[in-house]
């Protein structure tokens, strides 16, 4: 934090800036390597394809390229940001419930691996197939319903959820047999349960079921047809404390008990985790514009908000997230004599609702203090809310330099000119001419 104050990444012309540390990236993407070789059989294929949506910026998909990781994305801008990145396309997933014909012809033109949500998409498929044959490895996606975790909106194997063939609907086992059975090149088949508040023994199940389904289908038609498992990522993070927590060797444990037959080398394995590889890596700084009261209550003015904390403004109880206090030096801000003051931090958007924290014990912030928003390595500041017009902050990757500190440039801070012409400036008379 110290650095970046004096690198002039933040201070009064940029108030707010997303930063990343490297170090931990790296590390987190060799957990989860080390964690799956622990238990997969010697020479099983296994493709770890990094949620796009959790860090849609190019610098970052590169990083975790050179990791030996690949890009799952569910659009198709999520697909030219994992190409711009240079990821192999036989490294990509498309995964998306809504996928056009023309993202269905560019993945099979490319040889993209994708997962079929529906009949209709399976329809669809059949047709482009028969008229020219692909390299792209081909699955389904099912809902194996096997519940939802404490997040309804982020749980992706409820009995109703938008996602896949939901699996225990009537008649729907004995289609999904049968359109494999009818498509020797339907050789996949693709089950996520959700992510943050979904519990490793909820995975696990809809992981188990997938694993059955798969053996069943295999059987019915008397060869190995099925020949990979993409079972998603979700792993939770654990946003109240330093500690990463579940891990991602909990989880293949946990599988290794659950579902042995998945990793004993008959299946190749697909995975698409997230947040949990960049969360604990990121932090938005903001600096303190005003410092005020109101009924008695401190409220500390920043400049992170709804733009950048989305998900914890409009639901603070499912995402709270921990703030580090700094001076304007970027020191760690004491507690005075007083103790703790219990406090609101504001962010800038025009509602009141606009709070990162609401009544939290922290030193007394002041006008030109930071607050860190810890854990936000993923979503919080690469899928902006635009807000009130409110510029995209500077994001920087920061990683030991000697003594010190060095920062790479991962995006631009927003322009004002750049916002005008997104909001269609070259466009100004286009409605006055009607």
């Amino acid at each position: 934090m110290r650095a970046a104050v004096e690198q002039g990444l933040i201070g009064p012309e940029q108030p707010v800036v997303g930063l990343l540390d490297v170090t931990g990236i790296r590390a987190a993407a060799a957990e989860l390597r080390a964690a799956f070789d622990e238990v997969v059989a010697p020479g099983t294929p296994v493709l770890h394809a990094f949620a796009v949506k959790a860090a849609s910026l190019v610098p970052v998909l590169r990083l975790l390229t050179d990791e030996g990781l690949g890009c799952e994305v569910a659009s198709p801008g999520e697909l030219a940001l994992a190409r711009a990145a240079g990821t192999d396309t036989d490294r990509i997933v498309l995964d998306s419930p809504a996928k056009t014909p023309a993202e269905l012809r560019e993945a099979l033109d490319l040889g993209i691996a994708l997962n079929a949500d529906n009949p209709q998409e399976l329809a669809r498929l059949d047709a482009l197939v028969a008229g020219t044959p692909t390299r792209s490895p081909l699955g389904l996606r099912v809902n194996p319903q096997v519940g939802g975790g404490s997040i309804g909106a982020l749980s992706t194997a409820t009995e109703t959820s938008k996602f896949g063939v939901a699996l225990r609907d009537v008649g729907a086992r004995d289609w999904v047999v049968r359109a494999f059975a009818e498509r020797p090149w339907l050789t996949r088949l693709h089950a996520h349960v959700g992510s943050q508040g979904c519990p490793l023994d909820l995975m696990a199940a809809g992981v188990q079921a997938a694993y059955e389904l798969a053996e069943e289908i295999n059987e019915t038609i008397g060869r190995r047809q099925i020949d990979t498992l993409d079972i998603g990522g979700g792993l939770p993070v654990n946003f109240t404390s330093d500690e990463v927590t579940p891990s991602y060797r909990e989880y293949t444990q946990l599988l290794k008990t659950t579902v042995p037959g998945l990793l004993d080398g008959r299946y190749g394995l697909v995975t698409e985790f997230g947040r949990s590889l960049l969360a604990k890596s990121g932090v938005v700084l903001a600096r303190v514009e005003y410092a005020k009261s109101a009924g008695g209550r401190p409220i500390a003015v920043t400049h992170a908000g709804a733009q950048l904390a989305t998900r914890t403004v409009f639901a603070p109880t499912a995402w709270p997230l921990r703030i580090a206090p700094y001076d304007a030096d970027g020191r760690p801000k004491p507690t005075g004599p007083a103790g703790p003051v219990t406090q609101d931090i504001a962010g800038p958007c025009c509602f009141a609702g606009d709070l990162v924290a609401e009544n939290r014990a922290l030193p007394e912030l002041t006008a030109g203090d930071l607050v860190g928003l810890l854990d936000t390595g993923a979503y919080y500041f690469s899928n902006h809310f635009a807000y009130n017009s409110l510029p995209r902050p500077g994001v920087y990757g920061f990683a030991p330099d000697g003594d010190g500190i060095r920062f790479a440039e991962v995006r631009k801070p927003q322009t004002v000119a750049e916002i005008v012409a997104e909001s269609g400036g070259a466009e100004a008379e286009g409605l006055t001419a009607l």
